[in-house]
Formats: C-alpha cells, sequence, structure tokens
C-alpha cells in the first residue's frame, strides 16, 4: 500500500505516522522548506518566536496520544489570569488548580461572588462530561450561552471577551458554544503550555516519529495537482508520482483546488507584537496572561519567558501582545499601542525600554466557528476515488482538531485499501 500525503502540518504528519505504522510506504511532500504550518517558531536576537502567540493544552486527548509530554520540556503558564484596565490590575484563577490563587481570586471584584460559584459549578459539571460528546452538542453562541446560564456583563465584558477573544479570535463571542465548553474542559483538566525549545517543537517531534514508523518526509516540493482514477497520480513540482491512495494535508484554500471538496473559507486574523523588556522589570502577573478589559489594543499580552525562561536570553523577557483580526497599523505603531496599554494598566511602572522584536500577521488562524459549524465542515472521506482529508477543518479549528483529523483520514485510507 503506497500512500501519499500532501502537506506537512499537524495533521499530516499524524496521518503519515498512523499509515506508517500500520505498514504503508509513506511519502509525505511539504512545500515549504519546513514542517508545521501554522505551528512553528524562529529564533530572533536570542529571543524564540512562535508564530504568532500560540499555546498548547495538555488536556486535548489527540496530543496525549500523539505527543511525547515528557521529550518537549513543557512550561506552563500559570491557571486563569489577570484583568488589565487603566490603573487597576487584578486576579482571576481556578481555585482548585491554583490554590495558591484562591484568596486574590475571592477578593476580585471585576466580577461578582455568583460568577465565580458559577465557574465553578460549570467545572465541575464539565468534568462529568465525555469529551468527544461536547463539540456535538446542542449548540448556541459563546455569548448567548453565558447569558443563559446567569453570568453578569461584568464578566463577559471584564473576563470573558477577551480570554475567548483570545481562543476564537474574536470578541464578539459568536463562537460555538460548543467550542467555549470543550475548552473550558481541557483548561480545567490539563495545563496551558508551551515547550521549552518553542511551539515548533511539536511538529519536529511529529516528524520524528512519522520518520522512525517508516515515512519519508520531503520538504521542499509542492503537490501541485491529485488525480483519482482507480488508483491516483500526484502532480509535484519536482515530478508525478503513482500511488494507491492520497492524503490532502494541506491549508483549507489549497485543499479545496486539489480536491474541488468546499472548505472553510472565512478566516479569522490575528497580529502579535513580540516585544522585550529588561528581565528586572516586574510585571507582577507572574506567567499568567494580561487580559485587557477596557478594549482590544491589544487583546492580550502573554508574559512569554515568565512561563519559559528560555524564550530570552539573559536580562531580558519576552512579551507576545496580540491583536485580533488585520491591522492597517505598521509595526512601529502597534509597538507604541503596547507601549501605552502597559503603562496604563501599569502608570508605576516605566516602559521606554520595551523593544519590538517581530511582528507576525496571520490572516488565516482560524476558520469562522458559528453555531453548527460542524455540520458545514467536510467529511475526511468526501473527495472521490482514495483520497481522503486532513486538516483541522473537518473538526474544529484547533491543534485537536488537526491531530485527530490526521488519525481518522488514515484510518479511512487504512480501512478501504484493506
Amino acid at each position: 500500500m503506497h500512500v501519499v500525503v500532501a502537506g506537512g502540518g499537524l495533521a499530516g504528519l499524524v496521518a503519515a505516522r498512523h499509515l506508517a505504522a500500520a505498514g504503508a510506504e509513506v511519502e509525505l511532500f511539504e512545500a515549504d522548506e519546513r514542517v508545521g504550518g501554522r505551528v512553528r517558531s524562529r529564533v530572533v536576537d536570542g529571543f524564540t518566536l512562535d508564530r504568532g502567540f500560540q499555546v498548547l493544552f495538555t488536556g486535548y486527548p489527540a496530543a496525549r496520544r500523539e505527543l511525547d509530554m515528557e521529550a518537549l520540556s513543557l512550561r506552563r503558564f500559570a491557571p486563569g489570569a489577570t484583568i488589565a484596565a487603566p490603573n487597576r490590575r487584578s486576579t482571576l484563577s481556578d481555585p482548585l488548580g491554583d490554590p495558591g490563587a484562591a484568596v486574590p481570586t475571592l477578593l476580585n471584584r471585576e466580577v461578582t461572588l455568583g460568577d465565580k460559584l458559577r465557574l465553578l459549578r460549570l467545572q465541575v459539571e464539565l468534568r462529568r462530561r465525555d469529551a468527544d460528546d461536547i463539540l456535538d452538542g446542542t449548540d448556541t453562541s459563546v455569548r448567548a450561552y453565558l447569558r443563559d446560564r446567569g453570568f453578569s456583563e461584568a464578566f463577559v465584558e471584564r473576563f470573558a471577551e477577551p480570554f475567548y477573544g483570545g481562543i476564537t479570535l474574536e470578541r464578539s463571542l459568536s463562537t460555538s458554544s460548543g467550542v467555549f465548553e470543550y475548552t473550558f474542559k481541557m483548561l480545567s483538566e490539563g495545563d496551558t503550555v508551551v515547550p521549552a525549545a518553542g511551539m515548533g517543537a511539536i511538529p519536529a517531534q511529529l516528524r520524528r516519529r512519522a520518520e522512525t514508523a517508516g515515512a519519508t518526509v520531503e520538504t521542499g516540493r509542492e503537490v501541485t495537482d491529485v488525480v483519482a482514477d482507480g488508483n491516483v497520480t500526484v502532480e509535484t513540482d519536482a515530478g508525478t508520482v503513482a500511488a494507491d491512495a492520497a492524503v490532502v494535508a494541506t491549508d483549507p484554500k489549497t485543499a479545496a483546488e486539489l480536491t474541488g471538496v468546499e472548505t472553510p473559507t472565512d478566516a479569522k486574523a490575528c497580529v502579535t507584537v513580540h516585544c522585550s523588556l529588561p528581565a528586572h522589570q516586574s510585571l507582577d502577573t507572574g506567567s499568567r496572561i494580561l487580559l485587557n478589559a477596557a478594549d482590544a489594543r491589544p487583546n492580550t499580552v502573554a508574559p512569554m519567558s515568565a512561563a519559559a525562561p528560555e524564550y530570552a536570553p539573559d536580562g531580558r523577557q519576552l512579551l507576545a501582545a496580540t491583536f485580533l483580526g488585520e491591522q492597517d497599523d505598521d509595526d512601529a505603531a502597534l509597538g507604541e499601542t503596547v507601549r501605552e496599554a502597559l503603562s496604563s494598566w501599569y502608570p508605576e511602572n516605566h516602559f521606554g525600554d520595551l523593544e519590538v522584536l517581530a511582528v507576525d500577521r496571520v490572516g488565516f488562524a482560524q476558520f469562522a466557528q458559528p453555531p453548527g459549524f460542524r455540520a458545514e465542515l467536510p467529511a475526511v472521506d468526501a473527495p472521490e476515488g482514495p483520497v481522503y482529508l486532513a486538516g483541522d477543518y473537518t473538526e474544529w479549528s484547533a491543534i485537536q482538531g488537526a491531530m485527530e483529523s490526521g488519525r481518522r483520514a488514515a484510518e479511512a485510507a487504512r480501512t478501504r485499501l484493506q
């Protein structure tokens, strides 16, 4: 059984490993010079910069199945967040997973005591539910879901909008409540982490595991056409390959061009400004993410090196400030906006030494996930013939969705060919 995998993102790498482990001859072609797709890292002046602000939830079932977590040397963000607004900051955390923050959370006046009890009740309720059933349950928007459960407007505006704005890339909270429940469950049952070497260590490990299983991974080779007529003919920029099956694990637009299957086109963008400060300049948030409760400029500021000291060289610290949507401002103006926000949150501090290291403008960071979105997604076996789709757009927009789709595409191909 010979299978070609087009695309070396998380989904393609997982599919390649499962197929090779099942005994298939697997060739994976990735157009870029590196694997990883949207998940990658680079080093700039001694700082490790991920492509945009990205984290891994260790509660994800697919991550637990596909990754050697220990080998990634994971570094943990503290649970909850610091709610920031001009001249004030407060902590809201999980008293079960973060007992040290129980008193500051109890004293937090940004949200009501009733909201804190509702969060605890929701946490207990979701722990009893199977993760696989959540996304297929009754669906509404996140905003309507929170309203129906009795959360206050203060909680929605000061915590939910920036926190879930960071997860779903929109503060309107119009995303599916299934995504909210799933991610809330994962946050409650696991940690929010990054590998010590950057998020790019995840696809690097998946590549090694695929190659150990017997797959061949070739970068810098683009798949330009996939024709299914009994068997499969795969055209690449370096020649034609005949195969028994193909897994198309490219971005949604390219997958649609290669297979003729309709894929999500409504993209959500974000812009992340990577900034450095002197290491001695304390932000008193520890490794908690800062939420902008006042507006979305920026939506969040993540203390990357507070969570993962390896991300910054000695004497400096790294922050990742994320803006939602595309931004017209140039890099310098965005950096100045970050400086102004931090100055308003920390009027006792001085941010003249803040330095912009790089800016990532990610045009397609996620696809839109409104209520009922999963009914519109293509199935892994939607293409004609022995051609299969692997990508988060067949599940939901997350690392979990990408890895799970790779496993499912491999299983579909293996079952048919057997």
